[in-house]
């Protein structure tokens, strides 16, 4: 059974709610009138975000050369500390 995301058109509160699956509508918890409907749930978002390995995986497949970024990177802190110290 997942967990579903309803908002009430009457009170137009949000709630969670364990409920058969392809369920539409659930009465609200928080007026208690009945036809709140099932929302988008903005956690599914966050689910498709890669782990680190999968996007090593994904840049090695691609050809990123991270370590040209970190020397760049490097070179570029290098530079900005030398001219700090003359002025």
């Amino acid at each position: 059974m997942p967990i579903y995301e309803f908002e009430c058109q009457s009170c137009g509160g949000r709630f969670e709610s364990l409920v058969a699956l392809g369920t539409e509508s659930e009465p609200c918890r928080l007026c208690g009138s009945t036809g709140a409907e099932r929302r988008i749930s903005t956690f599914s978002d966050l689910s498709r975000q890669m782990t680190p390995s999968q996007r090593r995986r994904a840049e090695d497949a691609r050809g990123v050369n991270r370590d040209g970024a970190r020397n760049r990177f490097k070179r570029s802190l290098a530079k900005n500390r030398g001219r700090s110290d003359r002025g």
